[in-house]
C-alpha cells in the first residue's frame, strides 16, 4: 500500500529516481537502496539530501522541500457562523458555496483516513463555527475509530460548546479551544451582532468542569479594540486552568488588514510585565508555535502566538482542508488543490497522496508577510521615520501621512457608526503604534447590563455590574522642589494645598502653545468623574429605551465610545499628555423626567498628572455617539452639562463640584 511504503520512509522523488512503480516496495516491505550515482543526485537537492540524512518513520509526502513534516491537520465543516463579527463579515452574512460543493461527512472521514495513514496525528475541526453542524458529533465518532490518531481538536466561539461538549467528549473530542476576544458583554455584543456572551463563559466552565486540561482561550488582539483588555485576561487564569493565547491580528482575506491593529508579542509581554513583573517563562516544544508563560501560583498561563513579529513557519507542521475540500499547505497562501474534485472523479488513493504529496512539495520556506509588516517597531518613529525600502513609501509620503494625522482621526470618528468600521473609534496611528501599550492598561471593571421590564415605570437599562471602586487618596503633600511651577508663594508651609496657577500653563513666555513639562512631578494616585446630559425629547427617548434604533443599542455602543475615548484623549487634545489609565468606567441611565441619558464617566491613575481631560473626552464622546444613533428619529437633541464632577489627588488638590 502507498500508505505504508510512505510511512516507512519512502517518497515520490526516491522512487522516481529508482525507477520503481510509485507507490511499490520490495517485499520486505523494505525501501529499495538507490545506486551510488541516484544517491548523489538526491544529494544536490534540498529535499533529496533531507531525506536521506534523516531516516526518520514519517510520510516523505507530507515532508516538504525543507524538511517539515505535516503531522497536524485542520479540517474546516462549514462556511457558516453563527456570529456577525464586524470584523470578519456584514450583518447580512456571506454568499455560500452550495451544499453540493462541500465535503460530505465520508468524504471528510476519507481524506481523514488517508492523511492519518501518511503520518496525521493530530486533526482540528473548524469552521465557520463547527458546532452548527448538525453531524459534528458523529464524525468526532467515526475520527476516533482511525487508528494512529492521537489528538481531536476543535476550535469554537462556544455559543454551543455548553450543549454539545459532554456528547463531543464522550465521541473523543481531547482538547478545545474557545474564542473569545473580550470579557466585556457590551463590547462582546458590538463586535459580534449578537448575544451570547454568557453562553461562551457557561461554555468555558463546562469544559474546565468536564476536565479538560488546560481550555484554551483564543483571543486575537488588536489596537483600538481590546489591548486594554490584557490584564483582564491574565487575571482569568488566577482560579481556572486556562491557557489564555494572546493572538497577534494576521491577515486574511476580506479583513482589510493593516499593520496598525496588530499588537505585537513584545508589546503585550511588556504590558503584562509591567503589572507582573514575576511572570515566568515556561518551556515548550520546537514544533510549538506559542511562547508560554504564567504568573506563579495562577492555575493558568497565557500564551502568545506570533504569527506575524516572529513567525514560526520554520517548524510548521499544518495542513489545512476547507469545507469545499480544498488543500492550502499555508494559511496565507493563495494556492489550492481540489482534493474534493479528485476525490468525485475516482482518483485512487495512490493518487490522492501523489497530489497531496506534490502540493506540500511546493510549500514554501515562509509566508509572504505584509510590507508594512517589515519596519521595526519602535518607539521613536514619529522622530526616525522609516526609509523608503523599510516602508514601501517615500519619504515625502511619510510626512504627509503624518501631517494628516488629525484629519484622518476626524474622519475615523465620524465612520464610528454601528453599520461601519468594528473600531469604536479606529485608533490611527503612526504613532500609537509604536509606543508602548503602558498606556493603554485600561481594567474594565464595570459593564452594562440591559434591563427589559414592561412593569417597571422607571426602565434603568445600563446598571453596574459591579460597584465603583471608591480609591482613598493620600492627601499627604510631597514637598515641592524649589523653583517648580506648583509652590506655593509662601515656600515655608507646603503643606498646604497649591492655589491655581494665574497664568497659562499651556503657553510659553511668547504666548505659543506649548505642552507642560511634568517629568519633575512627583506620581501620585488620581481620579476624574465628569458627567455630561443628553436631552433627546419624548420619541427618541422612548425608542432608546425600548432599544429600537435602526443603529442598534444605543447605551451600548455609546459606553464603549466613552471608553474608547477616554484612551485616545492625547490624539485628540493636542498638549494632553499620553498617559497610562488603570481604570475607565462609563455608565448611562435614563432619567425619565427629563428624557434625557445621563452619563457619568471615571477614570484612574498613577502618574505624574491628573486625568480630568480623560474623563471629560469620555463624557464628551459617549454623547456625541448618543447623538449621532439617535439623529435620525429627531435633530431636536441638546448635549449640556458637560462638566468635571470631581477630581482627587495631585498638587493642587482634589475638587468637588457642589
Amino acid at each position: 500500500m502507498a500508505a505504508a511504503w510512505g510511512r516507512r520512509g519512502g517518497s515520490a522523488l526516491l522512487r522516481g529516481a529508482l525507477g520503481a512503480a510509485p507507490g511499490r516496495a520490495c517485499s520486505t516491505g523494505a525501501p529499495v537502496r538507490a545506486p551510488t550515482g541516484t544517491a548523489q543526485e538526491l544529494e544536490s537537492s534540498g529535499r533529496g539530501r533531507f531525506l536521506l540524512e534523516h531516516a526518520a518513520p514519517f510520510s516523505a509526502f507530507l515532508t516538504d522541500s525543507f524538511g517539515r513534516q505535516h503531522n497536524y491537520l485542520r479540517i474546516s465543516l462549514t462556511e457558516k457562523c453563527n456570529l456577525r463579527c464586524q470584523y470578519c463579515m456584514p450583518e447580512e452574512g456571506v454568499q455560500l458555496t452550495p451544499k453540493s460543493e462541500l465535503l460530505t461527512a465520508q468524504e471528510i472521514i476519507t481524506l481523514a483516513r488517508l492523511f492519518v495513514k501518511e503520518g496525521v496525528e493530530k486533526i482540528r475541526l473548524t469552521g465557520g463555527e463547527p458546532l452548527i453542524r448538525p453531524d459534528v458529533v458523529d464524525i468526532v465518532g467515526q475520527l476516533n475509530k482511525l487508528e494512529g490518531l492521537k489528538t481531536i481538536a476543535i476550535t469554537t466561539n462556544g455559543i454551543n460548546l455548553a450543549r454539545l461538549l459532554p456528547r463531543l467528549k464522550e465521541a473523543g473530542v481531547n482538547a478545545v479551544n474557545i474564542s473569545l476576544d473580550t470579557l466585556v458583554p457590551a463590547k462582546y455584543e458590538f463586535i459580534v451582532r449578537r448575544k451570547g456572551f454568557h453562553k461562551v463563559m457557561e461554555g468555558i466552565h463546562k469544559a474546565t468542569e468536564l476536565g479538560y486540561r488546560p481550555v484554551k482561550v483564543n483571543c486575537v488582539v488588536m489596537r483600538g479594540f481590546n489591548e486594554d483588555e490584557l490584564l483582564g485576561f491574565v487575571e482569568f487564569t488566577k482560579d481556572l486552568p486556562l491557557d489564555v493565547r494572546f493572538i497577534e491580528y494576521m491577515p486574511f482575506d476580506g479583513n482589510k488588514w493593516n499593520f496598525k491593529k496588530m499588537v505585537s508579542y513584545k508589546e503585550m509581554l511588556d504590558t503584562i510585565k509591567q503589572r507582573w513583573p514575576e511572570l515566568e517563562k515556561l518551556p515548550c516544544e520546537t514544533s510549538s508555535t506559542a511562547k508560554s508563560y504564567k504568573v506563579p501560583h495562577f492555575q493558568g498561563q497565557i500564551s502568545f502566538i506570533t504569527s506575524m513579529s516572529e513567525h514560526f513557519c520554520g517548524s510548521c507542521n499544518r495542513l489545512r482542508i476547507t469545507a469545499d475540500g480544498n488543500l492550502k499547505v499555508c494559511l496565507f497562501g493563495s494556492s489550492e488543490v481540489s482534493l474534493r474534485d479528485h476525490l468525485r472523479s475516482g482518483a485512487s488513493q495512490e493518487e490522492l497522496v501523489e497530489i497531496i504529496g506534490a502540493a506540500v512539495g511546493r510549500k514554501k520556506k515562509q509566508h509572504a508577510e505584509p510590507a508594512l509588516l517589515s519596519f521595526p517597531l519602535r518607539q521613536d518613529a514619529l522622530q526616525h521615520p522609516p526609509n523608503s525600502k523599510q516602508w514601501g513609501h517615500t519619504s515625502s509620503h511619510w510626512l504627509t501621512l503624518r501631517a494628516s494625522l488629525s484629519k484622518q482621526m476626524g474622519k475615523a470618528l465620524m465612520k464610528n457608526k454601528l453599520s461601519g468600521q468594528f473600531i469604536l473609534p479606529v485608533s490611527h496611528p503612526e504613532q500609537q503604534c509604536y509606543i508602548r501599550t503602558g498606556i493603554l492598561q485600561t481594567q474594565l471593571r464595570g459593564f452594562c447590563v440591559f434591563q427589559k421590564d414592561p412593569s417597571s415605570t422607571f426602565d434603568t437599562k445600563c446598571l453596574e455590574a459591579s460597584p465603583v471602586v471608591q480609591v482613598s487618596v493620600d492627601c499627604q503633600l510631597k514637598e515641592a522642589s524649589p523653583g517648580s511651577e506648583f509652590c506655593t508663594r509662601d515656600s515655608a508651609s507646603c503643606s498646604e494645598v497649591p492655589r491655581a496657577s494665574d497664568n497659562l500653563t499651556h503657553t510659553d513666555e511668547e504666548g505659543r502653545a506649548t505642552m507642560v513639562d511634568v517629568g519633575g512631578k512627583p506620581d501620585s494616585r488620581r481620579r476624574a468623574v465628569a458627567g455630561a446630559v443628553v436631552r433627546l425629547g419624548e420619541k427618541a427617548f422612548g425608542m432608546v429605551r425600548q432599544n429600537q434604533m435602526k443603529k442598534g443599542d444605543v447605551l451600548a455602543v455609546a459606553q464603549i465610545a466613552g471608553i474608547q475615548g477616554a484612551k485616545l484623549t492625547s490624539q485628540l487634545i493636542p498638549l494632553c499628555h499620553n498617559i497610562p489609565l488603570s481604570h475607565v468606567e462609563v455608565s448611562l441611565s435614563l432619567d425619565e423626567a427629563r428624557c434625557a441619558v445621563v452619563i457619568h464617566c471615571s477614570c484612574q491613575t498613577w502618574g505624574k498628572t491628573g486625568v480630568e481631560m480623560e474623563a471629560l473626552t469620555a463624557a464628551s464622546l459617549a454623547a456625541l455617539t448618543v447623538y449621532d444613533m439617535c439623529k435620525a428619529v429627531t435633530h431636536d437633541i441638546v448635549i449640556e452639562e458637560v462638566k468635571l464632577l470631581s477630581k482627587t489627588g495631585g498638587q493642587r488638590g482634589d475638587f468637588s463640584r457642589a
